[in-house]
């Protein structure tokens, strides 16, 4: 008997409805309903050194999900701020997710990097290459076919070596022209 049909029948009994027969369960929801959503905000700063073309996590930014079906598609957004020590990696830097330990990223083409996007230099300015932060916003659908807890975690791969600051610029001065930002990867389950 589905829930709502329970609930009329308790109704005209005039009796206390129970907690548990007005919750919705996800099997009773639409496709395409957001089943939950889950975030974890960076808001400190950290250095993170990764190898040349080396898939590399940023651990700061990772979120923890079990999803209620196997059936559910995850949606997988990040937000990150913050500067490479080394300016050529601006131009040669791609974003991606982890689920678990598996990079989820665009099919393998030869010895091209492959991401979800490409490092976005629109704060770029090649004269001050230390003290003006770069960013990536992007999003990923998974369908994990889990119900398992999964840890998504930001990744990074880039052609040179160097470190990524989170939040902050590489030199990070306490002078008004050194920027620090807020890094946000969050997940939202969808009902398949």
């Amino acid at each position: 008997m589905s829930n709502a049909r329970n609930l009329a029948n308790l109704m005209g009994t005039n009796t206390t409805v129970p907690s548990s027969k007005l919750s919705l369960g996800a099997s009773d929801l639409p496709s395409g309903s957001v089943l939950q959503v889950k975030n974890t905000t960076f808001t400190g700063t950290s250095t993170t050194a990764f190898a040349s073309s080396a898939n590399t996590k940023l651990t700061d930014l990772s979120v923890n999900i079990t999803p209620t079906s196997t059936s559910s598609i995850i949606k997988i957004e990040a937000q990150i701020t913050g500067e490479h020590s080394t300016s050529t990696a601006i131009y040669n830097t791609g974003w991606f997710f982890y689920r678990d330990n598996t990079a989820l990223v665009a099919p393998n083409a030869g010895n091209r990097t492959a991401g979800i996007q490409m490092g976005s230099n629109v704060t770029y300015w090649a004269g001050d290459v230390a003290s003006t932060p770069e960013n990536a916003c992007y999003m990923y659908f998974d369908s994990p076919s889990s119900t398992s807890q999964i840890t998504y975690t930001v990744g990074i791969v880039s052609y040179y070596a160097g470190n990524w600051h989170l939040n902050r610029t590489a030199l990070d001065s306490n002078t008004v022209d050194y920027e620090r930002g807020i890094s946000t990867i969050s997940v939202t389950e969808i009902a398949g």
